[in-house]
């Protein structure tokens, strides 16, 4: 098994997409268990490339590649988990999208695999979210938190609009509200009256631990 974990591992930071599904249908024939290839393989991979990226010794661009080899990976590996053959509670519900007016996705599907990866159950409403669709699914699945990104100045207004949605829905004392993207700040979080700012994957993974933490036994 040690050797599937380490294949696993080095895929996600050799940036080996191919590699990665490749690895992971083997570990799955041979008996891994789907969560021990996700934490002691694929996360660890991602993790040396977070910290690479955080010290500014990689670039964006493969951050993005890595995301990409342990999604490949994690395809294989989640209809598995999904048909309940392995459990682990999660850390929290999670729900991200790109506000409504905005499609850039790449910042969130990172911030998304990677929060998966970690721990967390995200549920990824994809771009151009609408605040009755954000509202809805936190009511539906009962969200810890929700997470919305802008990569455009003119569409960060909307993450005020989500935010005195949930209020208006009763919701907003019942959820940590997380934002980020290019042109997002500590301040406008502040200043909207976000819980907190994540400025990249690795960090938005810390404060979503941080929110959830109090409300874990």
């Amino acid at each position: 098994m040690e050797t599937f974990l380490e294949r696993l591992k080095n895929a996600v930071v050799n940036l080996d997409i191919d590699e990665a599904k490749k690895v992971a249908e083997a570990a799955l024939e041979a008996g891994v268990k789907p969560l021990d290839a996700i934490e002691k393989g694929l996360a660890k991979g991602i993790r040396i490339v977070g910290d690479r990226f955080e010290k500014g010794e990689a670039f964006l661009a493969e951050l993005v590649v890595a995301a990409e080899a342990m999604k490949s990976a994690m395809s294989v590996f989640e209809p598995a988990i999904r048909r309940g053959r392995y459990k682990k509670a999660a850390k929290g519900k999670v729900v991200i999208g790109t506000v409504e007016g905005d499609i850039h996705d790449v910042g969130k599907d990172i911030v998304g695999t990677i929060l998966s990866v970690y721990g967390f159950e995200v549920y990824d409403l994809g771009v151009n979210v609408s605040s009755e669709k954000f509202v809805e699914k936190v009511g539906e699945i009962k969200a810890d938190i929700v997470g919305m990104s802008a990569l455009l100045t003119t569409t960060m207004p909307e993450m005020k609009e989500v935010i005195e949605a949930l209020e208006k829905a009763n919701l907003r004392d019942k959820v940590k509200v997380m934002v980020g993207g290019a042109p997002v700040s500590e301040e406008w979080a502040e200043e909207i009256g976000a819980d907190a700012y994540a400025a990249d994957a690795m960090e938005a993974v810390k404060v979503a631990e941080k929110l959830t933490s109090k409300r874990r036994p």
